[in-house]
Parts: structure tokens; sequence; C-alpha cells
């Protein structure tokens, strides 16, 4: 098929042409004295990514599930207990992490569609009096559904139990597209991957931790060797990692820093909430509705419910086979009830004008009763009132 394919998932998302230069560089020497001037500016700058001034940031060469397991080895302990609200298969995955290391795991489950309830973890946390819940487990973008949850009201809930928990947060989706206060929210492990705002292919677990959380390394118990972030402070001080670094990469993830400093964190954030209305807009038009219950709508991925009788897998088949676009299926509950359209990273009012109009032509090659151009008109009138002069 002529043309290339027009990736809309919600990760790996596209990769700017400047990312993908500054990663084609010969292999070189990761012990060498230039090293440390490639590493420590990206580890600095990646705190103003996290939005944190006291914390300190950390790049594995793995990916954001390995970054849950870093944040609960580095700084709980077996059978330590920890609560979770699961409401998607993020939130899901990150629960059965947490059993299988063999935490004792809380866990509440939320209508898929909704996110964290802050009174019911509230009251939970106010019952908790000998507290005995050690961490939270927070999603703060659940991908499967299309849902962002309220982490600010998250930190509220706990400050106003007085109840002293660790705040883990899954950033994987979110950070660096959504709006992130590591400092402000009191979050103790931000988690997130190269694959998603930062506009890496998949390969790098991005992380930032508190000082509170760092102490925590030196009285957990758990077994860990590569994912051990002692070893990586000890390192990481002199501008090095424990072990070959993932160098292009690097590279990639500078470049990728400077374009997003460039445009300015907030224009990023206010650039994919416009971007997401624009669908969310279209998606009205057609008559259908999303994943995630008014509130909860993720600037990043929005989750659309197809109709009774329909099922949503169709409408992915026929828009990767017949136009040679990649959208999002739905995942374990949601699966052929929703498919997904990524507006997330390098992304602009033209590429998801051409995103809405492949999904109309896909549905409608599916039989949905929709009006054609439906969807295209009402994104466009809203990017068109809404574009800068």
């Amino acid at each position: 098929m002529a043309g290339r394919n027009h990736l809309f998932i919600p990760g790996p998302t596209n990769t700017p042409h400047e990312v993908l230069s500054a990663m084609h560089v010969p292999m070189e020497d990761h012990r060498s004295p230039i090293f440390p001037k490639l590493l420590k500016p990206v580890l600095e700058d990646l705190k103003r990514i996290f939005r944190t001034e006291t914390g300190q940031a950390f790049i594995f060469p793995a990916t954001g599930t390995a970054g849950w397991e870093v944040a609960i080895t580095n700084t709980l302990n077996p059978g330590d207990k920890v609560l979770i609200y699961r409401f998607g298969q993020f939130s899901h995955l990150w629960m059965n992490m947490a059993e299988r290391l063999g935490l004792d795991v809380e866990v509440h489950e939320v209508e898929w569609g909704k996110g964290i309830p802050l009174d019911d973890m509230q009251a939970r946390l106010k019952e908790d009096s000998k507290h005995e819940i050690k961490a939270i487990l927070a999603t703060h973008n659940e991908t499967s559904t299309g849902v962002t949850s309220d982490i600010a009201g998250v930190r509220k809930a706990m400050d106003a139990s007085d109840h002293p928990a660790l705040l883990f947060v899954d950033g994987v989706s979110s950070i660096g597209s959504i709006e992130f206060l590591m400092d402000d929210w009191g979050v103790d492990a931000a988690i997130s991957g190269s694959q998603k705002g930062f506009m890496l292919p998949a390969g790098l677990a991005i992380l930032a931790f508190s000082q509170k959380a760092l102490k925590l390394t030196e009285t957990a118990t758990f077994p860990r060797c590569f994912l051990d972030l002692k070893d990586q402070m000890a390192q990481n001080a002199l501008g090095y990692t424990p072990y070959t670094a993932a160098t292009p990469m690097i590279y990639g993830l500078r470049k990728s820093l400077e374009l997003l400093f460039d445009e300015g964190i907030e224009n990023v954030y206010a650039r994919h909430f416009r971007l997401a209305e624009g669908v969310r807009r279209a998606i009205a038009a057609w008559g259908l509705k999303l994943c995630a219950q008014p509130g909860f709508e993720s600037d990043t991925v929005s989750a659309i419910v197809v109709p009774e009788g329909k099922d949503a897998r169709d409408v992915i088949s026929t828009a990767f086979n017949r136009y040679n676009i990649s959208l999002g299926a739905g995942l374990t509950e949601v699966m052929g009830k929703v498919f997904r359209i990524g507006h997330i990273g390098d992304m602009n009012d033209v590429s998801l004008l051409g995103c809405i109009a492949g999904v109309e032509m896909a549905m409608l090659d599916n039989g949905f009763d929709i009006v054609p151009g439906s969807g295209v008109a009402a994104a466009i009138e809203y990017y068109r009132s809404t574009a800068a002069e």
C-alpha cells in the first residue's frame, strides 16, 4: 500500500524526525570521559518534565512495567500492605505485579470508565488508624479506557486523613503530555516510559523519586539487582550507569526534551487538551460515546464505545487493512466494545483530522449509522475556532 502507516495508538507514538536523526549515532564508549556530558544534563532536565526540584530522576533500559517494579522493590518490603483501585487493564496489571511480588494488596474495584474515587479513598485511609497501608498505587492515565484520575485530589485525600503512605503514580501515558506536578502533588515515585509523551521507541523506563522514597532504599528488603536504585544513584552521581547504557536512546531523549522545552511544557499540555477535544467533538457528532465517564476524559487517548451489535475489532481491522491506519484495541473487559484513538505526542490538527476521516470510513464500511463527514466537520470547526493566530 502506498504511503506510510498512520499511527494513532496511545503508544508507541510517532517519533519526530529530529529525534530519529538524533538517535542515528555511531556506537561510543559509555565509560568514556565524555559520557557524563550526555547523561547528567538529561537526568537534570527530566526533573523539569516531572515538575520536581527536590526529587531525583532515573533512566533504566527497560519499560514502564519495570518502572513499577523499581518503585515497589526499592522502597517496600514483602508483606507490606498497598492500596490500589482497579479500573482498567493497566491498573489491573500493576495490581497483579504487586500480588506476585508478595505484597498484601488491597484492591478496590471501580467501574471501567471511572477513575479513583476520592471520597472512598479518603474514608479508607481514615479507617487505617494503624497506618498499615504503606503505599498507594495510583494509575494517573488508564490507557485502556481513556480515563484520567485526579492525582492532586488523591494527595488532598491523603493529607485530609493525615496518612503517611507513599504515593506511587503510573504516569506512563500522561507524563510529558498531561499536567503532572510531582512536588506539588507530593508524589513519591513517578513512573513513565519512553514510548508515549517522550516520543521515542519503547525501551526506557523513566522515573523520578522523592527524597522520602529514596531514603527507604536503605531498608527495603526485596531482592533486587538490575533494578536496584542504590546502584543507579552511585553511578549517576559520576555521570555513568551501573551497566551498559542505551546510548542512542539517551541521545534521542536529549532531543525529545529539547523539543518539549522549545514548545513549552504548559503549551504541550494545552495542545494535548485541544487535540483531544477535537476528537471528542467528532465522537459526539457521530452519536457515539466515550468509555470514560464525564470528568474522567483523557487528553492522550479516547476509548470509543461502539453501538450494541457492532464489534470494535471490525473497525480496527478495516482501518488497518483498507486505510493503513493503526487504532488501539479494547483490552480484556472492553475487548470488542471499544476502539481507541491515541492523540499523544507528535500530533497536530491535520494529523487528527486524517485519523477522524479514516475512522469514519472504517465505521461506514462496517455499517455504522453515522453521517459521512460529520465527525470531520465538527473537529474542523473546533480546530479552526481555537487555532493560534
